[in-house]
């Protein structure tokens, strides 16, 4: 398995000219969205074109637009993307990587915010868009220099959940049936 490497906008100037460093704190770097003026439906087709599939279960963020979408890099780790709702047309895109929901790992493994790949990815399909700065409420205007990150992969083995529900369940019944025959 492979540790997970990335750049991330570190220093970034305004519209106005003011410079401005994107804080880090425990819970990593701080999140910016890339804005774009495109329906979702446009946004998920994309997004489906390039391999992204449906989430079924996640936290939810405030003005989450539907479910979000993942799609599955090196083992073991996936892209989530969430599309929010920005009014006025327009649609914020927030991406992280972390370990994919398939492992049990997922529930407690460090996760970092992904930048560059979802703007190459909209440089691709020609789709116009600006980077949105949460915290300050303002368009980034220019990016200077990038954090280095990297995730390392959990210090044991990455452990699939769905086929231990199924022994456990298989186990269980068999228990059950044995009690149940004994009584």
């Amino acid at each position: 398995m492979i540790e997970f490497r990335t750049v991330y906008p570190k220093t970034i100037s305004l519209l106005g000219g003011k410079r401005t460093k994107i804080s880090v704190d425990k819970n990593g770097v701080e999140q910016l969205s890339i804005v774009v003026k495109k329906s979702v439906e446009e946004l998920l087709k994309i997004f489906s074109n390039e391999g992204f599939t449906h989430v079924k279960f996640e936290h939810k963020q405030p003005f989450q637009i539907g479910h979000g979408l993942s799609l599955k890099l090196k083992k073991p780790w996936e892209m989530h993307i969430r599309l929010l709702d920005m009014k006025k047309g327009l649609v914020a895109i927030q991406a992280e990587v972390e370990v994919s929901r398939d492992y049990l790992q997922h529930l407690f493994c460090q996760r970092t915010p992904v930048f560059y790949e979802i703007e190459m990815l909209l440089k691709k399909h020609q789709v116009e868009y600006k980077i949105w700065n949460e915290k300050i409420k303002k368009y980034v205007h220019a990016v200077f220099d990038n954090y280095k990150i990297q995730l390392k992969t959990p210090n044991f083995p990455v452990f699939a959940w769905k086929p231990m529900v199924f022994v456990i369940g298989t186990i269980g019944s068999l228990y059950l049936l044995k009690y149940i025959l004994t009584v």
